[in-house]
């Protein structure tokens, strides 16, 4: 944890990249809420830290929903935002997850489905008129009712992983919105891994975070 705000947990940083673990329940950017969002947090980290007078750039390349924690990547340089964001438009930005699932999911598979959002409602649908969203995942272990998976998103469509879950009968632990019946608690979904190049001196770069330790992740060892 950074000094002067222990939300911050900085994993990497460099002149060019900014790479964090996003808590839970904290919205990425500002939203209709009015609650304080991770990029403004970010940027008073850098603002105090470097002693900057004028206003901070950092670039957001790719987002978490508001109740998912996990790792993330912002850029300190536009040069860098344009090229990790090309990166991710060519599928070469890997991003890995853990999620609990409520049910017994197969050892492994692909979903594809086409996603439509519906903004107005905040929410994410199949659709015939959405776009392609494709994931793989892997089945870890399975105790209590409850599947821990890996995942491996392929495309970053708005809530595509609770989507393509619930929308086969296994919706995640704790999600609200996609799951009615859940208990009131934190989403069981977590943004473990990610790996890229880097945008400047063309490093494989490569992070990841253990496994959180609340429940019902803290079931699985």
């Amino acid at each position: 944890m950074e000094d002067g705000n222990p939300m911050i947990n900085v994993i990497y940083e460099d002149n060019h990249l900014l790479i964090v673990e996003k808590p839970v329940n904290i919205p990425v950017q500002a939203d209709s809420s009015g609650d304080m969002d991770f990029l403004t947090m970010l940027k008073s980290y850098i603002k105090e830290k470097y002693n900057k007078p004028s206003n901070v750039y950092l670039g957001l390349v790719h987002r978490l929903d508001r109740p998912v924690s996990g790792i993330m990547v912002f850029a300190k340089t536009s040069k860098a935002a344009k090229r990790l964001s090309s990166q991710i438009v060519k599928h070469e930005f890997k991003k890995t997850y853990v999620a609990v699932i409520q049910g017994k999911v197969n050892n492994c598979g692909t979903f594809v489905d086409m996603l439509e959002k519906d903004y107005k409602m905040n929410i994410t649908r199949v659709s015939e008129n959405g776009k392609r969203a494709e994931l793989d995942y892997k089945l870890m272990e399975y105790k209590n009712g409850m599947s821990l998976v890996n995942i491996n998103l392929k495309t970053g469509r708005s809530h595509q992983i609770r989507v393509q879950f619930s929308s086969r009968g296994f919706p995640l632990y704790g999600d609200q919105k996609y799951n009615p019946k859940t208990k009131k608690d934190n989403i069981a979904l977590f943004a473990k891994e990610i790996e890229f190049m880097h945008p400047v001196t063309k490093e494989k770069m490569h992070f990841s975070l253990p496994m959180p330790k609340r429940y019902p992740f803290s079931l699985f060892e």
